[in-house]
């Protein structure tokens, strides 16, 4: 992940699903989004959660730099470009700052008539709120695991530094 910026996405929003299918983007990501000089929204299905990947440009443009890097005839970019590009979508969004979510990205993330916006940096997630609620609790776990293994482990490093 770069620098943090104010081209990054962050905080948590959550918001309805209104009776037309239309869903607010957080006016912070939308004011990321327009930096970069886009008007809509880049989405796909989480490779590895219940949840919608989005951004706008950058994001589109990292991937592309990422599946360039690989062999164009290699199985392992056709495999990636099917998984991100292949299942992709860009939602317009409208004058008032919605978009609407299609069946198959709300279907893989569960979402029926909430959602939450988690801002990721360079990117952000779209969650069901439950889904969410889960997920934040088990990725607080496992900061905590993380964070007293580094402690052990650099008290360890010390304690051999001043031996």
């Amino acid at each position: 992940m770069g620098k943090l910026s104010m081209e990054n996405f962050l905080s948590t929003y959550h918001n309805k699903i209104d009776a037309k299918g239309r869903v607010s983007v957080p006016a912070q990501f939308r004011s990321v989004i327009s930096c970069e000089g886009f008007d809509k929204l880049f989405c796909y299905p989480s490779l590895d959660a219940k949840a919608i990947d989005s951004g706008g440009k950058k994001l589109a443009n990292q991937i592309s730099d990422l599946l360039d890097k690989l062999d164009p005839y290699s199985d392992e970019r056709d495999h990636l470009s099917t998984a991100l590009f292949g299942l992709s979508e860009m939602l317009k969004i409208d004058i008032d700052g919605r978009v609407i979510l299609s069946d198959s990205l709300k279907e893989h993330a569960h979402i029926e008539s909430e959602v939450v916006f988690v801002g990721l940096g360079e990117k952000f997630q779209i969650w069901e709120p439950n889904n969410f609620k889960i997920h934040l609790s088990e990725a607080r776990e496992k900061v905590k695991k993380q964070r007293n293994l580094l402690r052990f482990n650099n008290k360890k490093i010390i304690e051999g530094v001043l031996k």
